[in-house]
């Protein structure tokens, strides 16, 4: 005789399938709560994140693009002395080296921090950028480097009112065949205001 047809057999199975189903209902809910246990990173702490080592940029307009991400953090967001350095570091590691060396490090960070703090008093924020489209990217050869010459336009605003501050920048690959940034102008077009 089978015994799932007697109502001690009926109420087994039901005992097993409620089992089965409890212990699939707490580990699937032990994950959502691992899930929403995560920390969340601060805009800073994700760009900082960014092994440049292992993951360089591989074009001019990544380069700009990766740079702007990191201003945008330096002037619009709150982060440790540590953080700062760790922000400038990796715009100075974007750098060509002949730019870099313009200036020493405590120079740069004395400098960027009086800037920064110039902007964020002045109530000014970064709100968004836009770099040249890919097909923009002018390339050129100069003193026998291989340059790409981009436009960033980067969005600040103050309460209600936008300005468009638009920067052509000038890139140089390295000897191991990275884009660094050589120099940059703000572009004075009279527009944006």
């Amino acid at each position: 005789m089978n015994r799932f047809k007697s109502p001690r057999g009926v109420f087994f199975l039901f005992l097993i399938v409620v089992i089965i189903l409890i212990a699939y209902y707490s580990v699937s809910m032990r994950g959502k709560r691992n899930d929403s246990e995560q920390v969340e990173l601060t805009a800073v702490q994700d760009v900082l994140l960014r092994d440049l080592e292992r993951n360089y940029p591989q074009t001019p307009k990544e380069v700009v693009k990766y740079y702007s991400e990191l201003v945008k953090c330096l002037y619009n967001e709150t982060y440790s002395e540590e953080e700062l350095v760790q922000l400038a570091n990796k715009i100075k590691s974007l750098y060509d080296d002949e730019l870099a060396a313009n200036k020493d490090d405590e120079s740069y960070l004395k400098d960027l921090r009086s800037e920064t703090t110039a902007f964020k008093e002045s109530n000014y924020k970064i709100s968004s950028y836009t770099t040249s489209a890919s097909t923009d990217v002018e390339d050129f050869w100069e003193d026998g480097y291989e340059c790409a010459r981009l436009y960033c336009t980067f969005h600040v605003r103050t309460g209600a009112f936008i300005q468009y501050i638009e920067e052509v920048f000038v890139l140089r690959k390295d000897g191991d065949g990275h884009w660094k940034i050589y120099g940059w102008k703000q572009v004075d077009n009279g527009a944006g205001q």
